[in-house]
């Protein structure tokens, strides 16, 4: 038999400030190992399944897609303290993947409390097909339950979760030389032998080498704002939490080969595939024409009727400059995409809601401006359609639309209420662990002065460039040959001498290990999708404060065939409305940017000038000079 291992319990760095075993080198250990696949299964979300996807495909491993959840009694119930037990699920297939992420977008939006996105039983019963269930550690129900004495209990939701998941159910073993799992193991091992249930095997990893528990126990206590010298602080008893080899697997459970050798059952069974871009097709909103008409003809419609609008006259050049733009449009696909950005524009418009005329190569379409979307006369400025839309392009196109930012929030409830909220979600971000900020977490997290810290980072350039920046400008960092900054030497003498200090070093090797690593999330600044399907039926959804978000940042959403809308937040649109409207009150003059000449020779005075404070896009240093 193969003595082959595959890690069914995984941390990486999307486990925030928890995990620690950074996806790249994770996928590079388990293949220099001669591991055939593994697990990412993060502390209650799916953050990095693409990433994590990605990295495994081009490495030749097979990616196990699944997440530690955590459990409650009832979702819904918060208030007081409230438990949350552990429980690790993966998808066995497309079924497994899309109820994986249906569970997770529930846990955000139904069950979050405390920080903790939680489901319940009932809920997982109900989204179990195509999923494979383990015990998951010490902190599971199972677990949980033999620790507190109650062994008829933990035997029943031994038999629960057999009778939900059958064959695809295990039972987790594990052995970090604790205390408690020298207790629990036996009976799991009882329980396995008389249900006829298969064990697994598992460490619980939380980062790569043996030699990373340090850089792990500081990300922790970043978390909590504690220091390594807290004697109360939450921290793992040992270092065992690494990715171990067969062998060290074996060492640590001697009489469960058996289970070590199943990982490899759970790895053949799962098979979940992505398709990117380049395989399917944009999945645009369901718009749907008034009146029952044909999307197609009402598009013509708008289109012949905003060109008499905007041009009166429709001459042969701009006939065939729009029977170009149309054709590339239709072929492409993108009808609904035109029509759906016209509509919340126009309806944004119904509403009072300050429109900016648009910016980009949007304003190079011709059709854009004829139906609305635009202000802007592509023919009377000489703009290239090819800049927003050509033949060579996969991606969409993407209109940059200004909404003033006081109302910005209006128009995507409008789409909301149109396409239905659960269609409809802000796109996340992830903030991450600076150079600068790595080194002042870490010096305060060591006990050491503040002063330390703030040396080291006023001495660091702001010109060295990711990655590795501490390494860089310690003189750490040594490229390959081939690659652009080979030779290139970013070391700052200073720094150099300073890392000769015993505590400096220390303070610097666990920087550059955390450095760039995911410290929280946030919401994008504009972007939000907008689908034709419920998206938490489909992809994870998370939550920031009252902002639902998808866990996948905007280009993985996009890849992924997601339609990405930008509705962008400009505060100078209020300033321009105000200023409108106190000229029409004061001077009787109303004044339409689209009824204007573009010829005043003030107005270049002015900018000639480089008075352009204030002046949108306008007022960067180069202008002013």
């Amino acid at each position: 038999m193969d003595k082959n291992f595959v890690h069914l319990h995984v941390h990486t760095e999307y486990s925030l400030l928890d995990g620690f075993a950074r996806i790249g080198k994770l996928v590079k250990t388990c293949k220099e190992m001669g591991m055939t696949a593994v697990a990412m299964t993060d502390h209650g979300n799916m953050y990095g399944t693409i990433p994590f996807y990605d990295e495994c495909h081009a490495q030749g491993i097979k990616p196990i897609l699944g997440c530690e959840f955590y459990v409650a009694e009832d979702l819904r119930v918060k208030q007081g303290r409230q438990r949350a037990d552990h429980l690790i699920l993966i998808a066995k297939n497309q079924d497994g993947f899309y109820n994986l992420s249906k569970l997770n977008t529930i846990g955000f939006t139904d069950g979050y409390y405390y920080g903790k996105a939680r489901i319940d039983y009932p809920t997982l019963k109900e989204h179990s097909a195509g999923l494979i269930c383990t015990t998951a550690c010490v902190a599971g129900t199972v677990s949980r339950l033999i620790a507190e004495g109650d062994i008829k209990g933990a035997e029943e939701q031994v038999l629960w979760f057999k009778e939900v998941f059958g064959d695809d159910f295990y039972i987790e073993l594990q052995n970090h030389g604790l205390d408690i799992e020298r207790l629990v193991n036996p009976y799991l091992r009882e329980f396995a032998k008389k249900y006829n249930i298969k064990k697994i095997a598992t460490n619980d990893v939380h980062y790569i080498y043996r030699e990373d528990a340090e850089a792990q126990d500081v990300l922790m206590c970043v978390q909590m704002g504690k220091t390594l010298d807290d004697p109360n602080r939450l921290k793992f008893e040992n270092d065992e939490f690494y990715l171990k080899n067969y062998d060290e697997m074996l060492k640590a459970l001697p009489d469960d080969e058996d289970a070590i050798l199943n990982t490899n059952e759970i790895a053949d069974k799962c098979d979940v595939v992505f398709e990117y871009l380049d395989k399917n097709h944009y999945n645009f909103p369901d718009y749907h024409a008034p009146d029952g008409k044909d999307n197609l003809d009402y598009f013509n419609e708008l289109l012949e009727a905003g060109l008499i609008k905007r041009y009166g006259t429709v001459t042969p050049e701009i006939r065939a400059r729009i029977e170009k733009e149309k054709d590339l449009i239709i072929n492409k696909g993108f009808v609904n995409y035109f029509l759906t950005v016209r509509d919340y524009i126009n309806a944004a418009r119904e509403m009072g809601i300050p429109v900016g005329p648009g910016r980009g190569s949007g304003a190079g379409s011709v059709v854009a401006y004829a139906i609305g979307i635009t202000s802007v006369n592509p023919l009377k400025y000489d703009l290239l359609f090819e800049r927003f839309l050509h033949n060579e392009r996969v991606s969409a196109p993407d209109f940059d639309i200004d909404f003033s930012d006081d109302r910005r929030e209006e128009v995507i409830e409008y789409v909301k209420q149109k396409y239905g909220p659960d269609h409809v979600a802000k796109i996340i971000t992830f903030g991450t662990m600076a150079a600068k900020n790595a080194i002042k977490d870490v010096c305060r997290v060591l006990g050491m002065p503040y002063s330390e810290g703030d040396k080291i980072t006023k001495l660091m350039p702001n010109t060295v460039t990711k990655p590795q920046i501490i390494k860089k400008v310690f003189g750490l960092y040594h490229a390959k040959e081939g690659d652009k900054d080979f030779g290139v030497d970013y070391s700052v003498p200073e720094l150099v001498e300073m890392y000769r200090d015993p505590q400096i070093k220390r303070l610097v090797d666990i920087a550059s290990k955390v450095e760039d690593a995911p410290r929280q999330t946030s919401t994008h600044a504009c972007g939000v999708i907008v689908s034709p399907f419920k998206l938490g039926d489909i992809i994870p959804l998370s939550r920031n404060g009252e902002d639902i978000t998808t866990q996948f940042v905007g280009v993985d959403m996009e890849r992924l065939g997601h339609m990405k809308m930008d509705f962008l937040g400009l505060r100078n649109l209020n300033d321009i409305t105000t200023a409108i409207k106190y000229i029409e009150e004061n001077h009787g003059v109303h004044i339409d940017f689209d009824k204007m000449n573009y010829d005043d020779p003030e107005v270049f005075k002015l900018i000639a000038s480089g008075n352009t404070k204030a002046v949108f896009q306008l007022e960067s240093g180069g202008f002013q000079k």
